[in-house]
């Protein structure tokens, strides 16, 4: 017999968006030029890789967020003990929604994420670094 789920993702979901700040594309670019914002991307590598990266962001996959927050973690990162506005993204807005939920959990404030990730930024024509093609030229993937 399948196990029975009690919270699904809908409900996480709903429980982060009433709980921390969500920033539109527009709200958010403007931060880009705030020193006490630091944003935060928490994608897998390969969509860095296929999609290009925010230059300005720091990339922490949201499988070390825990990790890289926790000052009592090997893992620690001094990024997260900075007292600043942390701004998280993903490709959609459903995992850093989640993220900056956890990361607030966890002590730090202020935090928010930005709706629609990484997609919502790319079309709104916000700055986008592509990565550098692989080995003899190929790019990533081929």
């Amino acid at each position: 017999m399948p196990q029975q789920i009690t919270k699904g993702y809908r409900a996480l979901l709903a429980e982060a968006d009433a709980a921390i700040e969500t920033l539109s594309v527009t709200e958010a670019l403007p931060l880009l030029a705030d020193e006490d914002t630091v944003f935060i991307d928490i994608r897998d590598p390969r969509e860095l890789q296929r999609e290009g990266r925010n230059p300005q962001a720091f990339h922490c996959p949201r499988g070390m967020l825990e990790f890289w927050i926790d000052p009592e973690s090997p893992y620690h990162k001094d990024v997260f003990a900075q007292d600043k506005r942390f701004v998280f993204f993903c490709a959609a807005g459903w995992r850093s929604a989640l993220a900056a939920k956890t990361a607030q959990d966890m002590g730090l404030k202020p935090v928010a994420h930005i709706e629609g990730g990484f997609k919502a930024w790319k079309e709104a024509g916000a700055p986008v670094e592509m990565p550098e093609p692989g080995p003899a030229g190929r790019k990533p993937g081929s």
